[in-house]
């Protein structure tokens, strides 16, 4: 499936790309606002993609249909996430690296980020990525495999380096759930850079501050 989405294109000629995945119920629309929030530099050269998940009834909303990157089937971490809807999503994610890609965006020039079920998406995604990619971008989020890392990991991807951030006050998506997905990312050797804040399921201006300093080094600028 081809993700319709929402292109932010840099004032200069794009040499680096972020895809940004929204959470459940959201759309891209949702997180096109953070780009100015960023304070990147005025010549930075990265273009942002923020596409929408298909529309789909989801179990714990009562089979209301939303946008959503795949089913939530319960609350229990470990049978939370439907995980063939999972690996749809995930053909979806990966065919619009490759759009980009194609277009002559190498692949590390390229960070997949994602908040709440984005990040589980942007998590699971990046992982078995069989190409290596800049970083990748799990905020508020989990591992849609648990406690436990998803099969098929990606040689190319065994070290990039993942920016993993979450509220203190999390209700949602309780702080367990991330360090849950941080412990398991750490014994498996990859890079993280874990950070918390004191705030809800949302997206605070010193969390963007961080993130814009991450991107700022992943992409050397």
């Amino acid at each position: 499936m081809t993700l319709e989405r929402i292109v932010i294109e840099p004032q200069v000629e794009a040499t680096a790309v972020v895809v940004w995945l929204h959470g459940l119920g959201d759309s891209g629309a949702g997180f096109a606002p953070v780009v100015p929030a960023l304070g990147l530099p005025a010549d930075h050269s990265i273009r942002f993609i923020f596409p929408h998940a298909p529309e789909q009834a989801v179990t714990i909303n009562g089979g209301y249909i939303m946008r959503a990157w795949c089913d939530i089937k319960s609350m229990d971490l470990h049978d939370r996430a439907d995980m063939q809807g999972v690996m749809a999503s995930e053909l979806s994610v990966q065919a619009l690296i490759d759009e980009q890609i194609a277009a002559g965006i190498p692949s590390e020039r390229i960070v997949l980020a994602g908040f709440s079920q984005g990040g589980v998406m942007s998590l699971f995604t990046g992982l078995r990525y069989p190409q290596k990619l800049a970083g990748i971008m799990a905020l508020s989020c989990y591992l849609p495999t648990g406690d436990v890392l998803p099969s098929q990991l990606s040689v190319a991807n065994a070290d990039t380096p993942i920016l993993q951030q979450h509220g203190e006050q999390d209700d949602v998506v309780p702080l367990s759930a991330g360090l849950l997905a941080k412990e398991a990312l750490i014994a498996g050797g990859y890079p993280v850079q874990w950070q918390t804040y004191p705030m809800p399921h949302s997206v605070i201006p010193v969390q963007l501050k961080a993130i814009s300093a991450w991107l700022q080094q992943r992409f050397e600028m």
